[in-house]
């Protein structure tokens, strides 16, 4: 595995384990950060061993947000446009990745933490566990897709509460708005991500790529269209090699061997 600056990459069994390491400045996010984190999940793409990402932090904390050192350069609409364009880039490389992207999180989890896990498919909490976005304590409004993608996830009205306010909420509200997809004992997330990561190693590799690309997509369309994507890429699958070895492994009653082909 490559080694980076401000990540450590490693490979636990299908997992590819990306984890923020910043210990100095509290995992905040720089743009060295953004650049190693995108490297990283690009070369996932051609890594056939490694069938879900996972983003986590340290024990005691995910991120503390945007590295403000870089954000309080940002003094013109071109700073801001070239800024920004970089989160979106990550964000994007989370998206558009064929693989599951998990954020397994412990600790607190402010501002851009919380926009970078919004960016991933799913999220695992460990208890004890806090959520924020506190631009609104320093002027400033969440700019990595925050006032977009958590509105999406969580509701409208859950969303601006959370903007108006700057609070942070705990794991337990967190899971019943939707924000986090599971719960776990507190040290445990990793642990939950990495569980959820071999089951998805025995789908197939296609399938998860289709589902994430047509669930993604489809949800910035309108439903018939929608429908016609999801169509689209339906019967696409149905001429992979690994369809037949599904359907084929169903009748015959065995375990199929996919080939992401």
């Amino acid at each position: 595995m490559k080694k980076f600056e401000t990540i450590v990459v490693e490979r636990t069994g299908p997992t590819l384990v990306l984890t923020l390491d910043r210990p100095h400045r509290r995992n905040a996010i720089s743009l060295g950060m953004m650049s190693e984190l995108i490297e990283a999940v690009h070369a996932a793409e051609s890594d056939s061993e490694s069938r879900t990402i996972v983003i986590t932090g340290t024990p005691d904390y995910f991120s503390a947000g945007a590295d403000l050192t870089e954000a309080i350069e940002i003094r013109s609409a071109t700073d801001g446009a070239r800024y920004f364009g970089r989160w979106h880039a990550l964000n994007a490389a989370l998206e558009s990745s064929s693989k599951p992207v998990i954020a397994a999180v412990e600790g607190f989890f402010m501002t851009g933490g919380l926009e970078l896990a919004l960016a991933c498919d799913l999220r695992v909490a460990g208890e004890g566990s806090t959520f924020a976005i506190t631009s609104a304590r320093i002027g400033t409004v969440a700019g990595a897709g925050g006032t977009q993608r958590l509105p999406r996830l969580v509701g409208i009205a859950n969303a601006l509460d959370i903007l108006f306010s700057a609070e942070p909420i705990d794991a337990a509200k967190a899971l019943r708005i939707g924000l986090i997809n599971r719960l776990t004992e507190k040290g445990g997330a990793l642990d939950a991500a990495k569980a959820m990561g071999e089951v998805y190693a025995q789908r197939a590799p296609l399938s998860l790529a289709y589902v994430k690309r047509a669930v993604h997509r489809g949800m910035q369309m309108d439903l018939a269209s929608a429908i016609e994507f999801e169509t689209f890429l339906v019967t696409t699958i149905y001429g992979t090699r690994d369809k037949q070895e599904g359907i084929s492994a169903f009748l015959e009653k065995r375990r199929p061997a996919f080939e992401g082909a």
